[in-house]
């Protein structure tokens, strides 16, 4: 078996490849990893999303939890990042999400915070795996009968939430009129309460989950509706969050479209000029437009660059004192307030960025140019994955690519850490080149590994 973890957490269909017995598992084993010794009853929190198999898995998990010993604490339905911040604000030991983000509703996964509300660092998982996959021996963890964990819920974990992303914005959206897409996920919980406290009149769109409708074409992954709301209705934004809610695109008044690399150039230069970025620095990664680090370097910013996913931008910016990054996808992290993404921070610093400087959304967003990109998706299987690093043909067909495109482009492949799939991503100045040229990488792959 290979790795359970991907780039974020544990995700796979739910009930075939995300089981009950594989979630009671996984609660044994993060118990044992990540709790205290000394607390006899370590507690732990459980947050979900809306999806039809979130209840399942919750209770799968509590039961591994408890069978260790440990004291769980429900949250409900939450964003995820409301578990990262409520495991240190309840003192908890370890925080656990249940979702599978932007994926449908079939699939589901498991993501856990230790209890400084950073997500596991790659040997804490790999401890937790080797106790999953029988490499470790837990049978002396498990308690006498007077040991055994107990379930209780958190009533207040909505509403502390919600005031902690409030207490981040010091400048209201009074008069503001935006349209906000939930994605049938997490953010329906507390997006509009959210907002209309901070003074904006807010249209709900999406916000009515049924277990199975979940970004189903709808939220960041699906902005025609949005987008086609903005431009029929006026209104000052268009925000979109996925399942949940730790990634945040937006739309500008004028119905264009604005991903996380203009949010993060907008949000970094204003950061800059009131003395807020740290060591004038962003952090992003590979899949950062070519535009945005030009506008670093236009502003007198420097750019780094890290793996995609959002925990190895955060790694950096621990690692290196940063404190603002992010990914072309929606994850922006504000160090200052969250330690990890969170799509309902974003949305609240921009808004109120653009409250406080009396300014449409459309002009902000022509700081940064952006380079054109194309990206193609290709299913694999997980063996296709593995020889994608060592096909020599497909090796060389990317070569060609990068000696075609010279210093006007770039291409990357890589395959997904959320999904099946290999992403081919071919940047540069032509939009019709870089098309063609990652439909030939695409062709070659098809025929070595699909």
């Amino acid at each position: 078996m290979g790795r359970l973890f991907g780039t974020d957490g544990i995700r796979g269909i739910a009930n075939k490849d995300l089981t009950c017995e594989l979630a009671t598992q996984l609660g044994r084993a993060a118990a044992c990893v990540l709790t205290n010794k000394s607390n006899r009853h370590p507690k732990v929190l459980i947050g979900k999303d809306t999806r039809l198999s979130s209840d399942m898995l919750e209770t799968a998990m509590a039961a591994g939890l408890c069978s260790i010993g440990a004291s769980v604490v429900t949250l409900g339905v939450v964003p995820t990042p409301a578990v990262a911040y409520l495991v240190e604000k309840y003192k908890a030991d370890a925080g656990i999400m249940i979702s599978a983000s932007h994926n449908s509703y079939e699939y589901n996964g498991i993501k856990i915070f230790s209890g400084d509300g950073f997500k596991l660092p790659d040997d804490l998982e790999e401890r937790i795996e080797d106790i999953i996959l029988g490499k470790s021996d837990i049978s002396g963890e498990f308690p006498d009968e007077g040991g055994i964990g107990t379930v209780s819920h958190a009533g207040e974990a909505v509403r502390d939430y919600i005031d902690h992303v409030k207490n981040s914005v010091h400048f209201s959206l009074d008069g503001m009129k935006i349209a906000i897409d939930t994605a049938n996920g997490s953010a329906s919980a507390t997006a509009e309460t959210l907002f209309t406290e901070l003074g904006a009149q807010v249209t709900m769109l999406n916000d009515k989950p049924d277990g199975i409708n979940v970004n189903a074409a709808c939220g960041s992954t699906h902005m025609e509706g949005l987008i086609e709301y903005v431009k029929t209705h006026e209104v000052d934004a268009g925000v979109a969050f996925d399942g949940d809610a730790d990634r945040c695109l937006m739309v500008d008044e004028q119905g264009n479209f604005i991903d996380g690399d203009f949010i993060m150039a907008i949000c970094a230069l204003d950061m800059k000029s009131r003395g807020k970025l740290s060591k004038n620095t962003v952090v992003g990664t590979i899949m950062t437009n070519m535009g945005f680090q030009r506008f670093c370097e236009e502003n007198g910013m420097e750019f780094e660059a890290t793996k995609v996913g959002d925990r190895y931008v955060l790694e950096e910016m621990r690692l290196s004192g940063y404190n603002f990054g992010g990914e072309q996808s929606g994850h922006v992290i504000f160090r200052d307030f969250a330690t990890t993404g969170d799509g309902q921070l974003t949305a609240c610093q921009l808004l109120s960025l653009l409250r406080r400087r009396e300014g449409k959304l459309s002009s902000l967003a022509t700081l940064m140019q952006r380079f054109p990109q194309t990206i193609v998706n290709l299913q694999v299987s997980p063996e296709g994955k593995l020889a994608f690093y060592t096909d020599h043909k497909v090796r060389s067909a990317i070569d060609k690519v990068t000696e075609t495109l010279g210093r006007d482009g770039r291409i990357i492949v890589r395959p997904s850490g959320t999904e099946p799939l290999l992403r081919i991503m071919v940047e540069g100045q032509d939009e019709a080149l870089i098309e063609k040229l990652a439909n030939d990488v695409a062709e070659v792959i098809k025929a070595e590994l699909c």
